[in-house]
């Protein structure tokens, strides 16, 4: 197999050119299937037994469009997202960690003052990290929503309030389990909709309102809060209802169904349990 080479011909090359042209102007057959031998010989024309393979210096190879070129091409570029979330993650970790070692060790030297390294981390910490955001792909959109959410859920309402907990319990096991079964069972698509389905709304439905109930249980018998079961059962029913009409709905780079369900879970529960 004969590899692309960049040729640049010399002038014994450039006269060979010359006399190979006036033999064929002169009516004379040219093969430069030749052998090497044929050359030697006083009749014969004088050609090169070597195939040259020429390529100029800029011009790039196009990808071929057969189908192991695209189905290789397409898991190449998702393994190379991948790895290239991994090492900026790894990056961001070491640089995290290098940025508070390097003060530490300016403090324990004397060379700056203790409180003045505590600053230096605060200021440039979180700069640094915000440094970081375009090394990483879109792919972390979505887990980074999920991990606001319940970081945002923890923080206002925590274990005092069942509306936090029934928040996580429609995203994690609502729009979970909705999207497992609508892409095994979602045969049917809902009219206003053709990226839902069906089996994966109904689902989205009796998944959040059985793991809110289960969730509520658990922290209700804890003695986290108490609730009246009666009156609980059919909040979360009506609860379970509109995160499930938010879920059915198209979603958009602008709009993520991991923002809009726990956003939406958050104020009807935040309407029928109060903080």
């Amino acid at each position: 197999m004969m590899s692309s080479l960049s040729y640049t011909p010399t002038p014994s090359v450039l006269l060979l050119r010359r006399r190979l042209h006036k033999s064929s102007a002169a009516g004379r057959s040219l093969s430069f299937s030749s052998t090497f031998g044929d050359c030697l010989s006083q009749n014969a024309p004088p050609i090169i037994g070597v195939q040259v393979l020429f390529r100029f210096p800029h011009a790039t190879s196009a990808p071929t469009s057969s189908p192991y070129f695209n189905s290789r091409f397409a898991v190449t570029a998702s393994g190379g997202s991948l790895f290239q979330d991994v090492g900026a993650t790894a990056a961001v970790l070491v640089g995290a960690y290098g940025l508070v070692q390097a003060f530490d060790t300016l403090t324990q030297r004397n060379i700056i003052q203790q409180n003045l390294s505590r600053k230096f981390v605060h200021v440039l910490s979180g700069l640094l990290f915000a440094i970081s955001w375009p090394i990483f792909r879109e792919l972390l959109r979505g887990p980074l929503y999920y991990v606001i959410v319940l970081i945002l859920c923890a923080l206002v309402f925590w274990r005092q309030s069942p509306v936090g907990v029934i928040s996580i319990a429609m995203m994690c096991g609502g729009d979970g389990v909705a999207d497992i079964v609508g892409r095994r069972f979602g045969s049917i698509k809902l009219p206003y909709n053709p990226q839902k389905s069906w089996a994966g709304s109904i689902s989205m439905f009796i998944s959040g309102f059985l793991i809110s109930l289960g969730m509520l249980y658990y922290y209700s018998a804890l003695g986290c809060f108490q609730l009246d079961w009666s009156w609980t059962i059919q909040r979360v029913a009506w609860v379970g209802l509109v995160a499930t009409a938010v879920e059915s709905l198209s979603t958009s780079e602008t709009v993520d169904d991991n923002i809009s369900v726990p956003l939406t879970s958050m104020l009807a529960a935040y309407l029928c349990f109060g903080f």
